[in-house]
């Protein structure tokens, strides 16, 4: 029982010491800490959903294990406990709703959509992905390649679009992944990024430079930023 214990304990800090290093869950904006919210709640449920069946099957084993005593023993026939039935019907439901709530607020809230952050204030980006680079035009007209500069402590607001087969929007620390259509403009909000240096990438494969598509994002003051479309 000793090792089997260890050896629970040993995969439990393996894996949580390996995800100290995945992005999405050390995000840097408010949406992308929403986002890494529901990852961590839904694995808090999983892993106590695993430790009591792991329990209960450690104490059934020990409990119900063959025996030279129980060797010629015929077990009792019994009639199902309804409490045990009833206990093991609405547990789930109530951790399933725990679960939903917040998963249904933060998506209905997130995702985007054709309408979806019309009036919403901030700073707008158009966003035109296609083989194979990423093209941002600015408020003021100005355009960039593979990269994109953003104020801190603004919402950010992306008018996301394909010019030609479908990409993906992903910058992993910011927020989750955003699917871009042919002729078809989609609105993403980014909430409160904070300042530093991000890697943004296309997360649908869409051609023979895929790997390539990738765009620099840096998230400045508010004085760099104007300093930056100025010098644009």
């Amino acid at each position: 029982m000793k090792r089997i214990g260890f050896i629970i304990m040993l995969t439990g800090i393996s894996l949580l010491a390996g995800c100290s290093q995945i992005t999405v869950l050390d995000p840097k904006s408010d949406t992308g800490k929403d986002q890494a919210y529901l990852i961590w709640l839904s694995l808090a449920i999983m892993f106590l959903v695993l430790i009591v069946v792991f329990i209960l099957f450690t104490w059934f084993v020990i409990k119900y294990r063959y025996t030279e005593k129980r060797k010629y023993e015929i077990p009792v026939d019994v009639i199902g406990d309804k409490r045990l039935e009833f206990t093991y019907t609405i547990i789930p439901i109530i951790l399933l709703i725990i679960l939903a709530i917040p998963t249904a607020r933060i998506t209905f809230e997130q995702s985007p959509g054709t309408e979806a952050f019309q009036d919403a204030e901030g700073v707008e980006v158009n966003v035109t992905g296609k083989q194979f680079q990423w093209d941002f035009e600015y408020e003021n007209g100005e355009e960039d390649t593979n990269k994109l500069v953003l104020p801190e402590g603004e919402p950010a607001i992306f008018h996301l679009k394909s010019e030609d087969v479908v990409h993906s929007f992903w910058i992993p620390e910011l927020a989750g992944k955003v699917d871009l259509y042919p002729h078809e403009t989609l609105t993403y909000r980014i909430e409160n990024p904070e300042k530093g240096e991000y890697e943004g990438k296309c997360a649908e494969f869409c051609g023979a430079q895929h790997a390539n598509m990738t765009f620099d994002v840096e998230v400045v003051s508010e004085d760099e930023y104007e300093d930056y479309l100025d010098d644009l």
